[in-house]
């Protein structure tokens, strides 16, 4: 059965209402034409009155104020998800950089690179031998960490099919960009049908002075960044190579557009989210960079991303940096399921998941150098940052290298050729779709590493002559073993119909006939589908200690091929 709209909005709400918002604040979809009536004809009891539009490129969405202050969020978004000239209604959700990104001290500029002895063609700028997302040498982690050789975005090799394109551009929706960074400016976007500071919208577009993009957070022209985490991810993207300074970008040519939403603290609004991604789709950008997240499900922040996709445009997103599961927890937006979406975790230098990341086999599709990130920050300085933030522009500009080489392309068939182009790593299995990192050259290429394990399309599905199964609600104290076999299968996974587990203490242990734990499921989940396990013996092994019980789990399928 297919639920509508305001169904599905009281869903999502109902599962996210504790995460951070905008305080009485509620954004609303009403159905067309509706809205004067509801107002006419609700104005004294409806608990909420009309602040502001939010004017978009395909119509407009309302921000209500609550003026009833006896009533809830809860009851609120309910109350208005049932009335029948809404289509939608929730919270205006808080967004925000994520917290793991800050380093305890600059870097000093190097002014040799250590790369020249050994023959590579590599760019002159003065730190490029601390970009080991780059090229890892195994021992230029800019916080001296003890890395492995190769474990990088394989940069160079890129290089010598293209260095990039300015016909492509990129949004970075941030905290805006330093616009007058020397290592910077010659590769940002300028909108040339905009005449600076003189308070005219000149090119028609709907935004005044919108010369090097747009600040949704204050309303106004300028994007300039006084946080440091939008000129961080835009130098990773696109720093220019060869002018003797400072860092390197994945791309030495590109147009790089400063959308800043997010405040100079390092956080905005949903509001503010949907018209910055409302504005780079209207000025049809190539593709938007985006190294931020928090809120719960949001149908108006999906629909942004959808007319995004619709018009071909990448939509490039930090997995998060809470170490969690996306497959079980979801985080926005890295989860929604667009077409555009690709989901970016971070690794180390020492080529594993770095351990804030988050990950989840389902919903993150590649991994990419995101632990002891060199690039730019605001006043001609440089800094290392750690995040997926940091990842994600790695993701950005290798996909920026592809879009100069062959152009606009079906975004499906563009995240398939990312994740399966990525290099395996066995630390990444699991972790990711395909548990591979990023690789620029592979990428170009359309070279597919073999990667062993069972083919994705082959799955066969066993019902279990007796399910697997807690009582509802469990009990403290066990510790319940099962094993299944199917005679001849090479690998099997584990099919959870539903799970709530207290998370971190109770779980259900997945391992191979040898004993090896291939995978703990923890905390809740529906329609949870395990790592494989090689040979055709899985076992699964229930624990919970002695303090909180809840409903339990329940395992009726197993799958084989």
């Amino acid at each position: 059965m297919l639920l509508g709209l305001s169904t599905l909005a009281l869903v999502h709400t109902a599962a996210a209402i504790e995460a951070p918002h905008v305080p009485g604040e509620i954004i609303v979809k009403f159905k067309s034409g509706k809205e004067r009536s509801f107002f006419a004809n609700n104005f004294a009891s409806s608990g909420v009155a009309k602040d502001r539009s939010i004017k978009l490129s395909t119509g407009n969405l309302s921000v209500l104020k609550v003026t009833d202050k006896s009533a809830s969020m809860t009851e609120m978004l309910e109350k208005l998800n049932n009335d029948p000239a809404v289509e939608y209604a929730e919270p205006n959700f808080i967004y925000s950089i994520d917290p793991v990104f800050s380093s305890s001290s600059k870097i000093k500029e190097v002014m040799e690179s250590p790369f020249a002895a050994m023959g590579l063609e590599t760019p002159n700028d003065t730190m490029f031998d601390k970009l080991w997302g780059l090229n890892n040498t195994g021992s230029n982690d800019p916080k001296g960490t003890a890395g492995v050789e190769g474990s990088d975005i394989n940069a160079l090799k890129a290089w010598e099919i293209t260095k990039g394109s300015r016909d492509v551009v990129i949004a970075v929706i941030d905290t805006g960009i330093d616009y007058n960074h020397p290592d910077l400016k010659d590769n940002l976007w300028v909108n040339h049908g905009e005449i600076p500071a003189n308070g005219i919208d000149d090119d028609g577009n709907g935004y005044v002075d919108d010369v090097y993009g747009y600040n949704f957070a204050l309303d106004k022209g300028d994007p300039k960044d006084g946080n440091g985490h939008g000129t961080h991810c835009a130098g990773t993207i696109g720093a220019v190579h060869n002018n003797e300074l400072g860092v390197a970008g994945v791309m030495a040519d590109v147009k790089i557009m400063a959308i800043k939403f997010l405040t100079d603290s390092g956080s905005g609004s949903l509001e503010h989210a949907v018209k910055s991604i409302d504005y780079a789709t209207q000025m049809n950008v190539d593709l938007m960079s985006n190294s931020w997240g928090g809120g719960g499900y949001s149908q108006s922040l999906f629909d942004a991303i959808k007319r995004a996709s619709d018009k071909g445009i990448v939509f490039t997103a930090a997995a998060g940096n809470s170490g969690t599961n996306n497959d079980t927890s979801a985080s926005y937006p890295a989860n929604y399921a667009v077409p555009n979406v690709i989901s970016v975790a971070a690794t180390t230098s020492k080529n594993t998941l770095a351990s804030f990341s988050q990950y989840g086999k389902r919903t993150v599709h590649i991994a990419a150098p995101g632990q002891n990130i060199l690039s730019s920050v605001p006043n001609a300085k440089y800094d290392v940052f750690s995040g997926t933030s940091m990842a994600t522009p790695h993701v950005s500009g290798a996909i920026g290298l592809l879009l100069a080489k062959e152009g606009r392309m079906d975004l499906e068939v563009l995240r398939d050729r990312v994740m399966y182009t990525g290099v395996p790593v066995a630390a990444l299995k699991g972790k990711t779709v395909t548990g591979s990192r990023l690789d620029a050259y592979n990428l170009l290429t359309d070279t597919r590493p073999e990667r062993t394990g069972p083919n994705p399309t082959l799955w066969t599905t066993h019902t279990l002559d007796q399910a697997f199964e807690s009582n509802h609600p469990y009990e403290n104290g066990k510790s319940i073993t099962k094993r299944f076999t199917v005679p001849g299968a090479k690998f099997i996974r584990v099919r959870f119909a539903k799970y709530e587990l207290e998370s971190g203490y109770d779980y259900v242990r997945i391992a191979d006939t040898a004993g090896n734990t291939i995978e703990k499921v923890t905390g809740t989940g529906e329609n949870y589908v395990t790592d494989y396990v090689e040979g055709d013996t899985v076992e699964m092994n229930f624990v919970s200690d002695r303090s909180k019980t809840m409903w339990g789990y329940e395992v009726r399928e197993i799958e084989w091929q």
